[in-house]
Order: C-alpha cells, then structure tokens, then sequence
C-alpha cells in the first residue's frame, strides 16, 4: 500500500454498525513494506496508525 502526503485515507467500520473515518495523510513514516501515517481526521483529531486490509487510500493529484 503505498501513501503519500494529502492523499486520502479512509477507514472502514471492523464491526457491525462501526462507522467509518476519513481523514487527509499528513506524514508517512517507516517503510514500504509497513508504513505509519499521521492522519488528521474529518473531525479534526490526529492520530498514527499502520494501514491494513480495513484501510482504503485515494491518491490526491
């Protein structure tokens, strides 16, 4: 999976009735093999967080 800052990530429920989250990359650490994002969330908090098969990313041009 590969991430770049201001691309999009958003981040869907892992159980039933779990909404989703979407945020905008602001950093990329790590490697290619297991990256870590700064994400900075619609509702404004920050987080870091290793993507996984629950994570969807569109890149941003």
């Amino acid at each position: 999976m590969r991430a770049a800052v201001g691309d999009r990530i958003r981040i869907h429920g892992r159980t039933v009735g779990a909404a989703e989250r979407g945020g905008v990359i602001t950093e990329v650490t790590g490697s290619d093999a297991s990256p870590l994002l700064t994400v900075t969330f619609d509702d404004g908090h920050e987080g870091i967080l290793a993507p996984g098969a629950d994570c969807e990313i569109t890149h941003v041009d």
